[in-house]
């Protein structure tokens, strides 16, 4: 461990997501039922656990939203 650098986080300071982005309306709730988030989350896991320990803290936060996610997320 002497000779690692430190990396930044791949998440960016500014991006917030929150639960006020997840969908309200039934047809918002349609529109986001046609997406493969949970799959693009699957995907960040496998990721995290075999090649990128740094992903952790994005996996986390998406992972939160995987009920009902919006656009933003």
């Amino acid at each position: 461990m002497t000779e690692v650098r430190p990396i930044i986080t791949p998440l960016a300071g500014h991006f917030k997501l929150s639960s006020k982005q997840c969908p309200q309306s039934p047809d918002e709730k349609e529109e986001m039922s046609r997406v493969p988030y949970v799959s693009a989350v699957g995907l960040l896991v496998y990721a995290m656990v075999c090649t990128r320990p740094d992903l952790t803290h994005v996996v986390s936060t998406v992972s939160r939203f995987m009920s009902n996610p919006g656009k933003q997320h």
